[in-house]
């Protein structure tokens, strides 16, 4: 059912004030100090608060009782409804239990009546005897998360993956508790809105359960923009509409075109209900053994990254917290991001923030690498937080996969089991039935990966890559494996800024590395691989280097990975591809470190975030090498509007000596990839990828760009080292200029010799464009953006890995 925004006569309050926590023996009665507790929030985050609380430290919560108690006033029948208890939990009214939950997932409406003054209180039991109680046990061990026992109960496994999450247990009311009042005529129970995209026209059909008290009920209307359709009653308690809008504004991904939301309004007699925005789109799977998106009729390349949490101890589910993290993925043309089954479902201001940014969410139930029960109550359970998030995200078009869940085929595959063992009802009818209920616009997989002889088969259906990554494969193993689409890949250790973990030195400090993801029981973690490509890809020994120079190998390690992630997706997007999307493992840190995450736990771009803002651009330039056949040219335009572009091909000797300049202009029509051989450019034979060996190569770089006829603004680029990426360092020529504009500090730098990995080091700003390639002769403008609220004048320097020394600015106070 959709969300219901407004009713008149309704009144939501958020009991947000006055709570205070108290812990207690499993069982005990609190009597001890108690403590203010943000609600919503966790007992996590209240403790931090208090002082009491650091993260990384042990806390343990699952071994006693935490109660909370707040006085709330009312008057007259009411509702107390609670979004969200983490997770065993009780409520009590003036000393009678009015609600038990065993579920951190369910919402739970409870009648009550108010006279003045009570007592709530809320009681979080100690999950560690629950778990104890438990009897049963699955058909296969789990590595992933402990203890095993958790298969049975319903909350986050965040906290509970000792491999790459701090201990930090998800306790307490972490969505909002609110007290709902019903006065007037009018009580709405639920609102079932479809939006769906018919041809080039939008329809929109609403169904809605309500009541009305008095006399004869009046009629309604239903209101999207300036389209009116009647809502009639066709039951005692029942009211129907239909809308069709001619040429209607569709929804589309922010990367091909704009995210059009429209507002639905909806009156019976003078009473109104809002009930928020969507969108009109289609989505559909192609068929096939792959997996392929369409939208609107339209092939979509899918790419982003997966999604943890804004805060691993609060787990906010605000717009204020959700906001930024988003923009980081907007701005790097992420165009999906995946919330797995090892995570927890977000708050409906995530939705709302990804329909109107043009951000497709993949989102597993939450549920990962486990065998599950298969007992009709713990399925009941299922069902009833499978259709609560269902109903409060049914207007959401930024929906566009629903994943029964995370591994747990794979997992079942990996360790031997007989094929017939590999599925769960849990995941091939109970969710796939829900999920066609609730949003049978949305495609629905039974797992993440899935299809194929092998759950995680590369070159069919979903798979989870690690070929290039954890598996040490080499680069050409990313198309080499036929990868259809990647709903995990290319996780490494991704090394943020210095000082990012503040007091402790990066790589070897035991505290640097205890932040190191790792696999449960292996004997490498994700530093090794990222040390296996910076070895194989710069030829280098990265521990001698380590021992000889620490900044130099803190430098590599932060560019290595992008430089990685970005020939992987060049491979993926190029024309011809069999890959139609890829999404990183992960988004963002859990803690400061050098975790998978591509933005840091503070929220600061990774010099990957950066790389994969090149690579995912919706106008595109990318090299490939095709072997004998010479360099193959790939020119991409997910756009609704043809672009005007020049197109430049630059052949440098020494980084600065062009040995070939040829350009051509041309037009890219819209949604189109196509490919030209560089070699049909030149009027001359030059052997760009030195295939053929006929003497030394003329040269050691060849520069790709695309740019706009009219202002000669730079588009896009893309580089192709034909000697591979080993580098040698020299004086560059490198200037930089600080500047202030109306918009604020912008640093224009420029090269006489193409400068690799350019990298922007600024006490108080950071880069909005970091860690690219700089080609000699081009000034490139890069704006600064403050760190901080009153950083004043910027004053830093500007690497470049080939680079013998950093070039100093400071602007003018």
């Amino acid at each position: 059912m959709a969300r219901l925004h407004a009713v008149t006569g309704r009144s939501v309050t958020p009991l947000s004030d006055g709570w205070e926590l108290c812990m207690t023996g499993p069982g005990g009665t609190p009597a001890g100090d108690w403590l203010p507790a943000p609600v919503p929030g966790t007992v996590a985050q209240a403790l931090r608060a208090a002082g009491l609380y650091r993260l990384g430290d042990p806390l343990p919560l699952h071994d006693r009782d935490v109660w909370y108690r707040v006085t709330l006033t009312g008057e007259g029948p009411c509702t107390l409804r609670f979004h969200g208890l983490a997770t065993i939990a009780e409520a009590w009214l003036d000393g009678e239990r009015i609600l038990t939950s065993a579920s951190m997932f369910e919402r739970h409406d409870v009648p009550v009546t108010l006279r003045g003054a009570h007592a709530l209180r809320i009681v979080f039991r100690a999950l560690n005897p629950v778990l104890a109680a438990r009897k049963g046990r699955g058909r296969w061990p789990v590595r992933l998360a402990e203890p095993a026992g958790l298969r049975a109960v319903r909350t986050t496994l965040l906290g509970h993956m000792p491999g790459w999450c701090p201990p930090v247990p998800a306790v307490g009311p972490w969505r909002p508790v609110e007290l709902v009042t019903e006065n007037g005529p009018l009580r709405v129970r639920s609102a079932d809105m479809r939006a769906t995209l018919e041809g080039r026209d939008g329809r929109l059909s609403l169904t809605l359960a309500a009541a009305w008290t008095g006399s004869a009920p009046p009629p309604g209307w239903l209101e999207v923009g300036d389209a009116r359709a009647p809502l009639r009653w066709t039951g005692p308690e029942e009211l129907r509409g239909d809308l069709r809008l001619p040429e209607v504004a569709p929804w589309w991904p922010h990367s091909h075109g704009k995210p059009a939301l429209h507002t639905v309004r909806t009156a019976i007699g003078n009473e109104r209900i809002e009930l928020g925005r969507t969108g009109f789109r289609r989505i559909e799977r192609e068929p096939g053994d792959g997996f392929t998106l369409r939208i609107n009729g339209e092939r979509i390349f899918c790419r982003g990254a997966c999604w943890s949490s804004p805060d691993i101890v609060a787990m906010p589910g605000t717009r204020e917290a959700y906001a930024p993290w988003l923009e980081l993925a907007r701005q790097a043309g992420m165009t999906m991001l995946r919330v797995p089954g090892i995570a927890a479902y977000e708050a409906d201001a995530f939705f709302d923030l990804c329909d109107a940014m043009g951000i497709l969410v993949w989102q597993d139930f939450m549920f990962a690498n486990f065998d599950y029960p298969a007992d009709e109550p713990f399925l009941d359970g299922v069902r009833r937080e499978a259709a609560q998030f269902l109903d409060r995200v049914q207007a959401s078009p930024s929906l566009a996969v629903l994943c029964g869940g995370s591994e747990a085929e794979q997992q079942a595959a990996m360790l031997g089991l007989p094929r017939e063992r590999w599925s769960q009802p849990l995941f091939d009818t109970v969710l796939r039935d829900e999920a066609e209920r609730g949003r049978p616009d949305v495609p629905y997989v039974t797992n993440s990966p899935t299809g194929g002889p092998l759950p995680f088969a590369a070159d069919a259906g979903l798979t989870h890559y690690y070929g290039v990554g954890a598996y040490l494969r080499p680069l050409e193993d990313a198309r080499r494996a036929h990868v259809r689409f990647a709903s995990e890949c290319l996780a490494f250790a991704n090394m943020p800024a210095a000082g990012a973990l503040p007091g402790v030195p990066a790589v070897h400090d035991p505290r640097w590395k205890a932040r190191v993801p790792r696999d449960p029981g292996a004997p490498w973690d994700f530093e090794d691989v990222r040390d296996h490509y910076l070895g194989s890809l710069y030829g280098v020994d990265p521990m001698l280097l380590r021992y000889e120079d620490p900044d130099r190998y803190a430098r590599l390690s932060r560019a290595v990975t992008g430089e990685v992630m970005e020939a992987v997706f060049a491979e993926w997007r190029r024309a011809g591809s069999s890959c139609a999307g890829g999404l990183v493992w992960m988004f963002q840190d859990v803690w400061p470190g050098a975790g998978w995450g591509v933005v840091d736990a503070a929220g600061v771009p990774k010099a990957a975030w950066h790389a994969l803002r090149r690579a995912f651009r919706p106008v595109q330039v990318l090299l490939t090498d095709e072997g004998v056949n010479g360099l193959a040219i790939h020119l991409l335009n997910e756009t609704a509007a043809p672009v005007e572009a020049v197109m430049s091909l630059t052949a440098l000797r020494r980084g600065e000596v062009p040995v070939l300049r040829a350009e051509r202009t041309l037009t890219l029509p819209p949604r189109s990839a196509q490919v030209l051989p560089a070699s049909s450019l030149p009027d001359r034979f030059v052997d760009l990828t030195c295939a053929y060996r006929f003497g030394p190569p003329t040269h050691d770089a060849v520069v790709a760009a695309l740019s706009d006829p009219r202002s000669g603004a730079s588009v896009a680029d893309a580089f192709y080292f034909p000697r591979g990426v080993r580098m040698e360092r020299s004086d560059l020529g490198l200037r930089a200029r600080a500047e202030r504009t109306a918009e604020g500090w912008t640093l224009t730098l420029s090269s006489q010799r193409l400068a690799r990995s350019v990298h922007i080091e600024d006490d108080g700003f950071r880069a909005e464009e970091d860690w690219f390639h700089l080609p000699p002769g081009e000034d490139r403008r890069v704006r600064l953006i403050p760190c901080r609220p009153g950083a004043a004048v910027p004053d830093g320097e500007v690497h470049a890995l080939n680079g013998l020394e950093p070039t100093r600015y400071r602007g003018a106070a």
